[in-house]
Parts: structure tokens; sequence; C-alpha cells
């Protein structure tokens, strides 16, 4: 159920009859102040503007024709002010539709009517290199959209553009084949893949004669030889279990058939050139070709160059970028095309997304989207690093959120099994560093901070999975499995009206957060309905002494409508919930 859409179409009826054009849009928001009834609707102050006309005149006309549309679903129409339309609903037609939302394996929230095909670009990761908080936003964020968007039905294909292809990887793999030839164990070798890194570095920067063959194996890679193949193949499969292991840990939805990398277009490069200079879009310029887009000159006029291959032949990060999108266009379908890729890279995605359309890789048709992100900061404004200056690895990180959060358990629960204890710190742990991150407005930094992302209070990961553990604990108490509930429900109370309206717009918050692809909507939105779900429970007793047993069920089947929200919603953000805690 979507009640402003629902509304939206009532009142676009109304004003069909009373003969306002039909491309003036209805425009209903939830009342925002006292005696703004509970929606808002403002189509009457545009409409009279451009039929010339009075507001309150033709608002008036609106309700006339609106009474009978919202007969049974609205209770009071009223006109307020210069013209606005105040909607009060009907508490019986409220508690039909939580009724049906409870009882529904969807909370009635309906498929989207025009599913597209999306595909979502996020996480990447370097594979000669750990992954480390840099990555954690693209990474938890994407999967959210991702979850978000085929809980809504859409046909989401998730591509993790790994950086696995370069010059660099002949240096690598000549530094496997040597640590292969010492101990035959590629897995020790790549225990620690920054050590890893580092010790190839070393040897190609102190040994010439290693530097001339890493740089041989470059060229025997690129050109397909089956050896450096079966090492860069090794290579890479160990990476990639690395990368494997901190998404299972994040509970992000990720997996190797996903996996998408930079090598994976390595045939395509060519003929991709070669298209843009059939095309005349590139051109020669100092031995290299090179794009020139006019549609990005800077402020003197000069075209902004994009080189697609350098003078000695070799191709760049644009290149596979410009095939990668027409490979999902042309061969995936794609309708929608989302970009999780932090804000430094905006200069580079505009070159790409105009070279695409100018080149029909995508035409108008087909959404291209570069969502970016911003920073994580420490404490001194800076990117959050270690105390030493170095890069903080997402996999210390994980871990001692888990320590951390296992602590905080103990301090609050006594009556918990140390196995209890210990997967609850792990879900608390993981979803404290992700809801932190996904409460923030993604277009922002933000500063990291333990105490804040494992407080109890306020707008954090432990305070909502706390919210519904409550939930959970008054129906072990009540002794009520919630199935069993079949009384209906009574909005009768201020407090259980604004709480039941709150839940029946979860399908509209969804669809803002896919449409602007900004998690935090959801988790203000959840938050918001675990804070009126407190101010309820404090004022409507459910289980207390004299409770006739038709208030307790309806209320108690309220209370499995909140939980059942709470855990969707967390659980599209990727974040678990427990019975207790």
């Amino acid at each position: 159920m979507n009640i402003r859409e629902l509304l939206n179409d009532k009142v676009l009826s109304a004003m069909a009859a009373c003969g306002i054009p039909a491309d003036l849009p209805a425009l209903i928001a939830p009342g925002k102040k006292a005696g703004f009834g509970d929606y808002q609707a403002n189509c009457a102050m545009g409409a009279a503007k451009v039929m010339g006309t009075n507001p309150r005149e033709l608002a008036g006309r609106i309700v006339a024709a609106l009474q009978p549309e919202l007969e049974g679903i609205a209770d009071k129409l009223e006109i307020a002010g210069p013209g606005f339309i105040n909607i009060d609903l009907n508490p019986t037609w409220l508690g039909q539709q939580i009724a049906s939302a409870q009882t529904d394996a969807r909370l009635n929230i309906a498929n989207v009517s025009n599913p597209q095909t999306v595909v979502i670009d996020y996480s990447g990761p370097n594979l000669a290199k750990e992954m480390h908080v840099g990555h954690l936003r693209s990474t938890i964020i994407g999967d959210a959209l991702a979850r978000l968007l085929e809980f809504q039905g859409h046909k989401v294909i998730r591509q993790n553009h790994v950086g696995d292809w370069g010059t660099q990887f002949g240096m690598l793999i000549a530094e496997l084949e040597e640590q292969l030839g010492a101990n035959q164990d590629g897995e020790m070798a790549l225990k620690d893949l920054e050590v890893f890194y580092q010790q190839a570095k070393k040897h190609f920067d102190d040994d010439e004669n290693f530097a001339n063959k890493a740089r041989d194996y470059v060229v025997r890679l690129q050109s397909g030889d089956a050896n450096m193949l079966k090492l860069w193949q090794q290579f890479k499969d160990i990476s990639l279990h690395h990368s494997t292991e901190i998404y299972q840990q994040l509970n992000v939805t990720l997996n190797d058939e996903h996996v998408r990398g930079e090598s994976f277009y390595n045939n395509d490069l060519a003929p991709v050139v070669k298209e843009l200079q059939d095309q005349g879009l590139a051109s020669e310029s100092e031995g290299a070709q090179v794009v020139f887009l006019q549609e990005l000159a800077d402020k003197d006029g000069n075209p902004s160059p994009v080189i697609i291959q350098k003078q000695g032949g070799g191709f760049l990060y644009a290149t596979s970028d410009i095939a990668a999108l027409r490979y999902r266009v042309k061969t995936l379908h794609a309708n929608r095309i989302m970009y999780f890729i932090d804000a430094r890279q905006s200069l580079h995605m505009q070159q790409v997304f105009t070279i695409a359309r100018k080149a029909k890789f995508a035409d108008d048709s087909v959404s291209l989207e570069h969502l970016a992100f911003g920073t994580m900061m420490g404490n001194d404004g800076k990117p959050f690093k270690t105390r030493t200056g170095g890069t903080v690895k997402l996999a210390e990180l994980l871990t001692e959120a888990v320590e951390r959060a296992g602590n905080l358990v103990r301090e609050r629960s006594t009556d918990l099994s140390e196995s209890e204890i210990t997967e609850i710190a792990r879900k608390v742990g993981i979803g404290s560093v992700k809801y932190s991150d996904l409460s923030k407005t993604r277009t922002n930094d933000y500063i990291f901070s333990w105490d804040s992302m494992l407080s109890f209070e306020g707008n954090t990961a432990p305070y909502m999975q706390y919210a519904f553990t409550r939930v959970q604990s008054i129906f072990r108490k009540a002794g009520v499995q919630p199935e069993s509930l079949q009384n209906k429900i009574v909005i009768g109370t201020e407090q259980e009206k604004t709480l039941a309206i709150k839940l029946l717009q979860f399908s509209e918050v969804l669809d803002q957060v896919s449409r602007e692809a900004l998690p935090h909507l959801l988790c203000t939105y959840l938050y918001e309905i675990a804070s009126l779900y407190m101010t309820f429970y404090e004022a409507c007793p459910i289980l207390k002494e004299g409770i006739e047993p038709d208030v307790r069920d309806s209320r108690l089947r309220l209370c499995h409508l909140v939980a059942r929200t709470i855990e969707q919603g967390l659980d599209l953000l990727g974040i678990e919930v427990m019975e207790r805690m």
C-alpha cells in the first residue's frame, strides 16, 4: 500500500472531474503540522494559477469531487489557508490496511509495474591489494540498492569491476612464480596481499633482471601466453578469495559470478577504439588516440581530452570503462546502469558517459548514473587511517567492530550464553559499521566514531536491532504467536494512528530510495518507526492487567508489523536482527 500514490490518483481523478488539465499533477504530502491533517494536497494552488481562478474556490470544487472518491478512506476533507486541501484518514480503513500488511509476506508492497534491467557497478577492489576502508562505501551502498531494487521486482545484474589487468601484473606474476618455485604454495605466498605486493615492488625496484622479466611477462600476458595466463589466474583466484571472505563477513550479496574485471573486456578494447575512429570521434594526437569532448570544455573553451590508446598501443581505464558500458547495454540489455564510485572520479565518469552517448553505445533510453559518495574521515577531519598513518584494512576493521560489540553485549546482558553473545556480537558489530555509513547522506563525508556507531541510543544499528528484540520479548511474555492473532486492528488513539500511517509509508520510502539511491532515507524512516513505536508503547498498554483482549490483540498485531517492517528494512540494508540481545 502506497498511501501517497493512492491519494494522488484520487485527487487527479477529482481534478479531471473539475475540468482541470490532465498535465497538472496532484501534489500530495504527509501533514507536517498540527491541523494539517494526515496528508495535504496543494494541487489547487498551481491549477488556479494556470486557469486564472481563485485557489480556494477551485479547492472547494476539487473537495466536492473528491468526497465520493475518498468515501471510506478519509474521515474529513477541509480547505486550509489559500487553497490547501487537508485529508484526515479514516481509522477503520487504516486498521484494515495495517491488518492486510501484517499478514502479507511482502507487507503489502507490490512489485513495480514496469520492471527494468538494472546493472549495478560496485565494490571494484584492486586484486593486487587487500580491501581497505576505501572500498567500504561502494560495497555496502551498492549492495543495499541491489537488494532493494530486487525486492521491488527489477532484474538486477551485479557487476564487480575488479582491477585484474595492467602493467603491475607482470611484476606480481614474476614474484608469484619465484615464490612458487621456492615453496610451491601460492596460498601462503598471497596470505597477506599487502606484504606480497610490497615484496614484489621492492624486488622490481632493486633487481634490474627481475624488472626486465616483469616487463616481459606483461607483454606475454597481454599476448595470451598460456603459462602467464595460468599464473595470472592463480593469482586472481587467491586474491578473489580474500574479497569473498570480506563480502561474506559484511553480509554482502556479491560473489564470484558477479566479477567482471578489466581483463574481461581486453579483447574488446581494440574494436572500441576502431569504432570511435570510424565515427570520427577519436583522432591521433602526439601518437596517441584521443577523443576531444567539447561538451566538457574548460573555462577557456578547450575541449576535455580523453586518451583511449597510448602512444605505444596500450589502453587505459577509460577504454575498458567504455567497453564495459557498451557490453552492459548491448549484451546485458540494461535500462539503467548505476555506478557507485567515489566523487574523485566524477570527471572520468562524465567523459565515459559523454563518449558512450556520442558513439551511440547507449541511447537516451538508458539511464547512466554516477552515484558518487563522500569519504570516511577520522576525528582529525582527514581520510580515516591507522594511528601510524597507514591504510586501514577492512578485515581488521570488521574484526575490531565485532570485538567491541561483544564487550558491549557482555556488559548489558547476564543471561546469555557465550555462543549467543558471539552470534549477537557479530550481528551488532557488522551491522553497526554498515548502518553508521548507510545512515549518512551518500554524497557527504562523515566522521568515523566507534562510540557513536555502537551506541544503543539514537539512529544506530544497535538501537534498531534492540527495537526489534523488544517486540519479540513482548510476544514471548504474552505467550502468543503473531500468526494466531485474528482480531481486527482498531486504531483508537492518536499514537496508534500516527504509527499506523508511518508504517504504511514504507512503500513510498522504498520508491524514493530506489529512485535517488539514498539509503539514509530508509535508515531515517526505520528510526522514525522505532521512535514512534516507543511513544505508542508508553501511551498504549498492551499486556497490562485489565486491558480488554480485543484491544491487546489489536496492539499486538500493530507491534508485529513494526517488527516485520524493521526486519525487512534492515534486511534491505544487509543488516541482520536477533531474537534477544
